[in-house]
């Protein structure tokens, strides 16, 4: 991973075969990001996207193998009793043009990622909400 801070901008690259997160975080922790949003494009050659099921209170995820164009990918970092968190969201396309995407749990770079992180000045913290089981933004 190689970066380059802009007063609030931050541009990223991250290179084959690295975990996305842990860049991410290693990233946020060596700028003292406590919150941003995130917004990406690139590859990923192993990626876990599913959706939330309210009724188990837990993620599926899916996992995928192989070379996927990132479509999206968004999301936000902050804190959760006041530590590191990050919450991202990715669709990415196979060579036939399907489309996986939701909630993005693990994310392997194929080719390359490049990452435009937007620095807010404050902080937000996340909470376990009772009602959903998710940790949510807590004001």
């Amino acid at each position: 991973m190689e970066y380059r801070r802009f007063g609030n901008k931050i541009v990223v690259r991250i290179d084959m075969g690295e975990d996305m997160f842990a860049a991410l975080k290693t990233l946020a922790e060596q700028e003292k990001i406590l919150l941003a949003e995130v917004g990406g494009l690139g590859t990923f050659s192993h990626m876990n996207v599913g959706v939330y099921d309210l009724n188990e209170r837990r993620f599926k995820g899916n996992d995928f193998d192989g070379m996927f164009e990132i479509v999206s990918l968004t999301g936000t970092i902050n804190t959760m009793n006041g530590e590191y968190y990050a919450h991202l969201h990715a669709s990415a396309a196979d060579a036939a043009g399907n489309v996986f995407g939701g909630h993005l749990s693990e994310g392997i770079v194929g080719a390359t990622m490049e990452l435009v992180i937007t620095v807010i000045d404050g902080t937000v913290d996340r909470v376990k909400d009772d009602k959903t089981g998710l940790n949510i933004f807590h004001f």
